[in-house]
């Protein structure tokens, strides 16, 4: 028996209006933060949902669980008549009415995407995901040829920002760009000028372009510079150590330890997951009257312990979120001015990935998602112990 369903749609900007009604079956949208991109892409999966039929599967894709969590609960409160509805909050889903489900998933592991036949997605944040998850999403929208809805700050020049490239040069009408700033916003009554700008007073300007401008910028996130990265590139130098940096595994992670020479050259480099017995006796065989910084932050202060007893030479690097600034900033120098070596694959790798955000307490440094960043720690603390051999003060406060 067909079902009769009263829909109204909720407030939205002129802006959002135009994106979430294009004919277009993929539309990138580059836009500034708190500007409501999130809102009206919820509004249309929503509607989108509403046209199926019973089965149909429609997906919300964000970078993180949390954030995947955030939209369904948006959804789910914003719902006028939700005892139509069928809520399962262990699994983030919704049933609607007609009996179509949406889903709320994570792009943390992009071969979980993999499998379904989907009939309508949005890709929130799309430009902090790695590509990987788009292509697992665009094999879901095969069968069906739905409709898939890419949105997310600017951010570098990475695979997100050609897609908006390719969105932008479209002439097919298959695909549609947008870009949503600030000021748009500020013009639609969404936000106030004056905290606009405070923000830009307050923000390194690349942050603010890419923020709230939606320009991005040509390193994107990355605090070393592409560019500098590769001009640092060299093979491993044939000369001994006079200082080791050593990153030690958590979790999924790699214990990775990098040796550099007297002129500040990779001469070491050995990365490996084992267990703490094979890890401590790797660090023991190195020689022992040359310096080692080790982080030993959380799990690895015991085990730096352990090792000064042993008499390795060992000093422990504690992280806070000013001293891995501080000494990100190091290495930062040190790479921009063409001061330390690094080595080509896993390496640079590791390095042209490597991001920084701007957060309420500061500066975090991290690999993003998914992804690792042992060597750049490793080579942090090794370039942190080569400036201040000999002093026997490693650790910045």
């Amino acid at each position: 028996m067909p079902i009769n369903i009263v829909y109204n749609r909720p407030h939205l900007y002129d802006y959002q209006k135009q994106i979430i009604d294009s004919t277009a079956r993929y539309t990138v949208t580059a836009a500034s933060t708190k500007v409501g991109k999130t809102a009206s892409h919820v509004v249309w999966l929503h509607e989108q949902s509403l046209q199926g039929k019973q089965g149909y599967n429609y997906w919300w894709v964000a970078p993180v669980y949390m954030q995947a969590k955030i939209a369904f609960t948006r959804l789910k409160d914003q719902l006028s008549a939700r005892e139509l509805y069928r809520f399962n909050n262990s699994n983030l889903t919704i049933t609607t009415p007609t009996g179509t489900v949406i889903h709320f998933k994570s792009a943390e592991k992009p071969d979980n995407l993999y499998g379904e036949d989907v009939y309508a997605a949005v890709m929130d944040e799309f430009t902090r995901m790695r590509e990987s998850a788009w292509f697992a999403m665009r094999s879901t929208l095969t069968k069906t040829k739905g409709k898939c809805k890419f949105i997310g700050n600017a951010r570098g020049k990475g695979w997100g920002y050609k897609l908006g490239e390719r969105a932008k040069n479209d002439d097919s009408g298959i695909w549609e760009f947008f870009k949503i700033t600030a000021y748009d916003a500020v013009d639609a009554g969404l936000l106030d000028i004056a905290e606009i700008e405070d923000a830009k007073r307050t923000l390194p300007k690349e942050v603010f372009d890419e923020l709230y401008l939606a320009i991005p910028s040509d390193n994107g996130t990355n605090p070393f510079g592409v560019p500098a990265i590769r001009n640092c590139i060299k093979p491993i130098s044939n000369k001994t150590a006079s200082c080791y940096g050593i990153d030690l595994a958590k979790s999924f992670d790699y214990t990775v330890i990098v040796g550099l020479d007297d002129d500040s050259n990779v001469c070491y480099f050995d990365r490996f997951q084992a267990d703490w017995s094979v890890t401590k006796n790797k660090i023991m065989q190195l020689p022992k009257g040359i310096e080692k910084n080790i982080d030993a932050t959380g799990v690895g202060d015991p085990i730096v312990e352990e090792l000064q007893r042993l008499g390795s030479n060992v000093y422990g690097f504690k992280y806070s979120s000013q001293s891995k600034q501080q000494l990100m900033i190091g290495l930062q120098n040190a790479i921009q001015l063409g001061e330390v070596s690094i080595l080509e694959g896993v390496m640079q790798d590791e390095m042209e990935s490597f991001e920084f955000e701007y957060t309420r307490t500061g500066v975090k440094y991290n690999a993003p998602d998914g992804m690792h960043d042992d060597t750049v720690n490793a080579l942090a603390l090794a370039r942190n112990i080569w400036k201040k051999r000999g002093t026997g003060i490693y650790n910045i406060v």
